[in-house]
C-alpha cells in the first residue's frame, strides 16, 4: 500500500482533470523531503482521496447515456467530469470514505518508525 502512484494507472483521466498521479506524487514528495507536517498530510491525502473518488463516480456515470428526454445532451457530456470532480472534492472535504484518514496514519507510522 505503500505505493499509491500504481492506483494512478487503473484510472483515465479527461483532459480536464488534474493529472493521474500528481496527489500520489505530492504525498511522497511531502514524506520524502521531510516536510510533511499533519497538516499538510491531511490536505495531501484529501486532495488524493477526491481524485481517487471522482474517477470511481465517472466509472459509474460511464454508462448513462445523455441523450432522451431528460438528458443533458452534449452539454451534459462535457461537463460531466466537472461535475464529478467536484463531488469527489465535496465528499472527501466532507470526510469521504476514509482513504485519507488511512493515508494519513499510514504515513505518519512510517515517519515514526525511521
Amino acid at each position: 500500500m505503500s505505493d499509491l502512484s500504481g492506483l494512478a494507472a487503473l484510472t483515465q483521466t479527461p483532459d480536464l482533470a488534474p493529472a493521474p498521479d500528481a496527489a500520489a506524487r505530492r504525498l511522497s514528495h511531502l514524506v520524502r523531503d521531510g516536510s510533511a507536517t499533519p497538516d499538510t498530510l491531511q490536505n495531501a491525502a484529501e486532495e488524493f482521496e477526491a481524485f481517487f473518488l471522482s474517477h470511481v463516480m465517472e466509472s459509474m456515470f460511464a454508462g448513462i447515456k445523455t441523450d432522451g428526454a431528460f438528458g443533458g445532451g452534449f452539454g451534459e457530456g462535457i461537463y460531466r467530469s466537472l461535475l464529478l470532480q467536484r463531488y469527489g472534492e465535496t465528499i472527501a472535504q466532507q470526510g469521504g470514505v476514509g482513504i485519507a484518514d488511512s493515508i494519513v496514519r499510514m504515513f505518519l507510522d512510517q515517519q515514526e518508525v525511521t
